[in-house]
């Protein structure tokens, strides 16, 4: 019976979207974590009747015809582009970006990486990294006798010092765009690689080419809403149940029919 491949595939969808409801949960506190929403579409149809065949001698076509589905099944895990709100922390190196765009770092392969998460540190250096230690592009290097860090909406980053009245120019942090920032590749640790969907980045001043801007000593919390999940998740649990009670349903009528004498 088709019925149970139907329900089967009803079943991988429902427990896909309670995976990824499990994932936004999880990141519920990951800075500047953006929440993913499964996606999903229909199989295909057997034609058993096509629509608009000849249905008799004088002409007469079916107006619907039939065309029985074969399921469900993914298409996407997308994830929202929400701006998450801010959290002071205070810190001179945490930043939050106020807009679209991603702070770019080097990785060890030499590739480079796209980040929303602005909990910036210094390496032995003084060099600016992110949390795992992977230098900002361009680099920027702190003096080690600098009293204190500011950092501008434009992204400049200034270093003040015990002996000077005035602040230091030490370099500017820019913000990368993306025509398709869905199409990024997520790799984990908050940071995403380009691919041919996501198109090629485009590096430039914060507050230039519709790039949002830096606030300093702040974070993007995630986006993720707990009451909004919590709700998706008992759907999804009550999508899945109706899709094993199909399954129950026809295997029952399969045991009926093998019974017959």
């Amino acid at each position: 019976m088709r019925s149970l491949k139907i329900a089967a595939t009803g079943m991988h969808a429902q427990q896909m979207r309670v995976d990824t409801i499990a994932n936004n949960l999880a990141n519920s506190s990951t800075t500047g974590y953006k929440t993913r929403r499964a996606e999903f579409a229909d199989l295909h149809y057997q034609q058993i009747a096509r629509p608009g065949s000849i249905n008799a001698a004088d002409g007469t076509v079916l107006p619907t015809g039939i065309q029985l589905g074969l399921g469900v099944r993914p298409t996407a895990i997308s994830f929202d582009l929400l701006q998450g709100s801010l959290e002071q922390t205070g810190n001179d190196l945490d930043v939050a970006i106020e807009g679209r765009g991603y702070l770019e770092v080097t990785l060890p392969s030499g590739l480079s990486g796209y980040t929303r998460d602005g909990s910036l540190k210094l390496n032995a250096e003084g060099t600016i990294v992110s949390s795992d230690g992977y230098p900002l592009a361009p680099d920027i290097v702190v003096p080690e006798d600098a009293r204190s860090i500011s950092i501008n909406a434009d992204g400049e980053v200034y270093a003040y010092f015990a002996d000077q009245v005035g602040a230091q120019l030490l370099g500017q942090l820019s913000l990368v765009g993306f025509a398709n920032p869905k199409g990024l590749e997520a790799m984990g640790s908050n940071l995403f690689l380009e691919t041919e969907a996501s198109g090629a980045p485009n590096a430039t001043t914060p507050g230039l080419d519709g790039l949002g801007t830096v606030r300093q000593g702040y974070l993007e919390e995630s986006s993720v809403n707990v009451v909004a999940e919590i709700t998706e998740l008992i759907e999804a649990q009550r999508g899945y149940e109706l899709n094993a009670k199909v399954l129950t349903a026809a295997d029952q009528m399969l045991a009926a029919t093998t019974q017959i004498r």
